[in-house]
């Protein structure tokens, strides 16, 4: 049975989940009803972060033009660029036992392309949420709902998977920016 998460909610996916390898990180989103002419592009990404919460080099970030991490430990699975349909628009696979050492914890987000020139933020969108799935049965583990109004915002960290004395756990996180893309990278110490 999948648990539903509320923001700050934490789950030990190890302890819930013992032998836990391999998950997929789904991420959907609906368009509000807008009439700007330009098409939504959302982009999923991974920030795979260091103790320092910071990426080790510009190879830990995971999107749509590094689609693999040079590990195998990460993948994204392609650029939905509408949105359209039901279930999950983008999502992002990880082995939990091939992560490197080295990484603590990994923040998926959510930006919109070119957000500031299409006149888009995340006001204009609805129904998001992340779950995440164990791919050895397809069960879904956890699921976290974003119900925030984020208008203005043109970036989210969605949630988040992270080390703690030997497991791994999720947090739902469900911090909007501004700033896009960009602003992500460089608080995580992206050269973007």
């Amino acid at each position: 049975m999948s648990i539903s998460l509320a923001k700050g909610g934490k789950v030990n996916l190890s302890k819930e989940n013992p032998g836990l390898s391999k998950i997929l990180v789904g991420l959907g989103w609906d368009i509000k009803r807008y009439d700007g002419g330009d098409a939504f592009d959302l982009d999923a990404s991974a920030f795979l972060l260091g103790a320092n919460g910071k990426v080790p080099s510009d190879d830990e970030f995971i999107f749509y033009n590094q689609p693999k991490h040079k590990s195998g430990s990460i993948e994204y699975m392609g650029d939905n660029r509408t949105g359209a349909g039901e279930g999950d628009d983008e999502q992002i696979k990880v082995d939990l036992s091939a992560v490197p050492a080295d990484i603590q914890k990994i923040d998926f987000t959510v930006t919109i392309h070119e957000a500031e020139a299409r006149k888009q933020n995340f006001g204009q969108v609805e129904n998001a949420y992340i779950r995440v799935v164990d791919e050895a049965n397809n069960k879904e583990i956890l699921k976290y709902d974003l119900t925030e109004d984020y208008s203005g915002q043109t970036a989210l960290v969605v949630g988040e998977i992270y080390r703690h004395n030997g497991e791994w756990k999720f947090n739902a996180i469900g911090d909007g920016w501004q700033g896009g893309l960009a602003a992500l990278g460089k608080n995580f110490g992206v050269n973007l």
